[in-house]
């Protein structure tokens, strides 16, 4: 079942001038990559036995769900924010070394979504089971590599206002273990101000959890 949204009255919305601006953009979307400090996250979801991919997914969408600017999404030409937005994220095969798309809905707690999410991922047989809904955030988790930059396929859809989550490798630096996280968003919606938000409650849910 899809998430309840409502239809934006575009004629007194504050941001009806940006977006049209950034919607007739030839590439409406920016991406910003920046650090996390993960070394109090990283411990207890080890104590724990938590799947940190999993756990991240749940981090990131979990906050950015508390920031309006990242719920509003295009809908049959209309502008609409949605009450909540689920999750995608890749999952790797490790055999076939083919990743598959799989989507959860964001749950209450973390440790309950990280055990909905591995069942939901064992249990998929598909790569994809179709195109991704309009309510979710796509998270894509690069374990391999530590970056400073990412990019992203473009489909040429301009209207295609899914943020996408991604991090890489984390590394230890000063004692510290660091992970590099990136945001992409569509600038119809989201600008860098919102982006800041986005990281500083991140790093607040990193060192609170």
């Amino acid at each position: 079942m899809a998430n309840q949204y409502q239809v934006i009255d575009e004629t007194n919305w504050k941001r009806a001038v940006h977006c049209v601006v950034f919607r007739n953009s030839t590439e409406p979307a920016f991406c910003v990559t920046f650090e996390l400090d993960i070394t109090g996250f990283l411990k207890k979801i080890k104590e724990r036995k938590l799947s940190f991919t999993l756990a991240m997914v749940y981090a990131a969408c979990s906050c950015a769900n508390t920031i309006e600017e990242f719920r509003y999404r295009f809908l049959d030409g209309k502008v609409v924010l949605f009450d909540k937005i689920d999750t995608a994220f890749t999952y790797l095969n490790r055999e076939t070394e083919l990743f598959k798309v799989v989507n959860v809905a964001l749950t209450d707690s973390l440790e309950e979504y990280v055990a909905l999410a591995a069942r939901t991922a064992a249990d998929q047989k598909e790569y994809f089971t179709g195109p991704l809904g309009n309510d979710v955030f796509q998270c894509s988790p690069m374990p391999w590599i530590s970056y400073t930059h990412i990019s992203h396929t473009n489909s040429g859809k301009k209207e295609n206002a899914t943020p996408l989550f991604d991090w890489g490798k984390y590394f230890e630096r000063d004692g510290r273990i660091l992970l590099p996280f990136s945001v992409q968003a569509h600038h119809s919606f989201v600008d860098e101000i919102h982006v800041g938000k986005l990281a500083d409650a991140l790093q607040k849910f990193m060192e609170e959890y």
